[in-house]
């Protein structure tokens, strides 16, 4: 089996830090998004990984091999971005011969039973329940229960099952043959490529999916959702950092995870707040944020904060008199 990672996409709703930062790079609760993914592959023993690669692609690459040395990788260059399907497809020639693939798209971290994945004996994809379905590629399904039509953000949904950006296929060569058609016969929905589409020309070539409920997904595309999961993680056990060293004057309210050969001083931290390596807090109360690495923070307050690495913010230090009676607003 081969894992299929597409990282090529530029991450527009999270600019401005996707300009300089990779969206799969972001941190969240202590580990960038991209190794949640392909930690939880390591651990069912898949090695062999593909990554598309396209926009800030050095900066995923240089990464990749710094963290995970022991990988088989390859490293694919989506050179136009055209969609979902498009990816895959420029992937081609190093999945062709995979006797399955698992496609895993890199700005999603979803808690799911990865071995009931691997166990199901037909192609499959994970999917979940969501209030917005036209948001995304929906699963529809006739009266049995059976997967008979998939659609990527449907005007008009007739399901509100949304699938969740992973799919495992044993029928590699059919999909890439259907991708290739759609491709030369201009064939796109919302003017690029999808994948979608290749899915379901396997569906109308007589391929049973099964679907798998997941237990969440964070779809890591907007700053409000990265700071939920990263709240939703440090909860879980496993995740926040419970070997802290003494900060000097600083109160620590758990859970937090916080980076290696940071300065912390005078400063509240935490609830809910992922801090990178490297990082200088001083007279600053930070709470609910992700702060990345070799930032530097000071006199500052800070809440439901997205804050990149190298970043530098410096309050205003006041020194006041004030007499009684008085109110003062500095909201």
């Amino acid at each position: 089996m081969k894992a299929v990672i597409p990282v090529a996409g530029v991450g527009t709703r999270l600019r401005p830090h996707t300009y300089t930062q990779p969206k799969p790079l972001i941190p969240v609760a202590g580990k960038t998004i991209i190794s949640f993914i392909i930690d939880q592959l390591v651990d069912v023993g898949i090695r062999d990984f593909v990554f598309i690669i396209g926009y800030l692609g050095e900066k995923i690459k240089l990464y990749l091999e710094k963290n995970y040395p022991e990988l088989n990788k390859e490293f694919v260059y989506q050179d136009t971005r055209e969609g979902s399907g498009h990816a895959i497809w420029t992937a081609r020639e190093s999945i062709k011969d995979a006797d399955e693939i698992f496609i895993f798209f890199g700005d999603t971290i979803i808690d799911f039973d990865i071995h009931q994945v691997l166990k199901e004996p037909n192609s499959c994809f994970c999917v979940k329940k969501v209030d917005d379905p036209w948001e995304f590629g929906v699963v529809e399904y006739d009266e049995d229960g059976v997967v008979n039509r998939v659609v990527e953000k449907p005007n008009i949904p007739k399901s509100d099952m949304a699938m969740v950006g992973l799919y495992k296929i044993k029928e590699v060569e059919m999909l890439i043959d259907i991708i290739e058609k759609n491709i030369k016969n201009n064939y796109m929905t919302h003017g690029e490529f999808q994948l979608t589409d290749g899915l379901m020309g396997m569906i109308e070539r007589g391929v049973k999916f099964t679907t798998i409920p997941v237990n969440n997904w964070f779809d890591c595309g907007k700053k409000e959702i990265l700071i939920e999961t990263n709240a939703r993680l440090l909860d879980k056990e496993g995740y926040a950092s419970d070997d802290l060293p003494a900060y000097d004057n600083t109160i620590i309210i758990h859970p937090v995870s916080i980076g290696k050969d940071c300065k912390i001083s005078n400063s509240i931290i935490g609830p809910h707040v992922t801090i990178g390596n490297n990082v200088v807090v001083d007279y600053s109360i930070i709470k609910e944020s992700i702060i990345g690495s070799y930032a530097s923070i000071n006199e500052v307050v800070l809440q439901q904060s997205l804050v990149g690495s190298d970043a530098a913010i410096k309050g205003l230090s006041q020194s006041l008199n004030i007499g009684d009676n008085t109110e003062i607003d500095f909201s």
